[in-house]
């Protein structure tokens, strides 16, 4: 598994699944708008320590400086 996620697109998923998490723990979103903003969290967290994204394997894409 070739790695495509670069540190910049790390922080910004990081920073982005946090803010949904709070989101949820503040009672901002409920019902299943938050099940799903809870899984898209879940994915971000997951590919930015992987440090790599299937969707951008599928496009031929790469965040990651060369």
């Amino acid at each position: 598994m070739k790695t495509n996620v670069g540190l910049t697109d790390k922080i910004i998923r990081v920073l982005v699944a946090v803010l949904i998490a709070s989101l949820y723990f503040m009672g901002k979103i409920d019902g299943t708008l938050s099940i799903i903003l809870l899984i898209i969290a879940t994915i971000f967290i997951a590919t930015s320590f992987i440090s790599f994204c299937p969707i951008y394997s599928i496009f031929g894409l790469s965040s990651k400086n060369k």
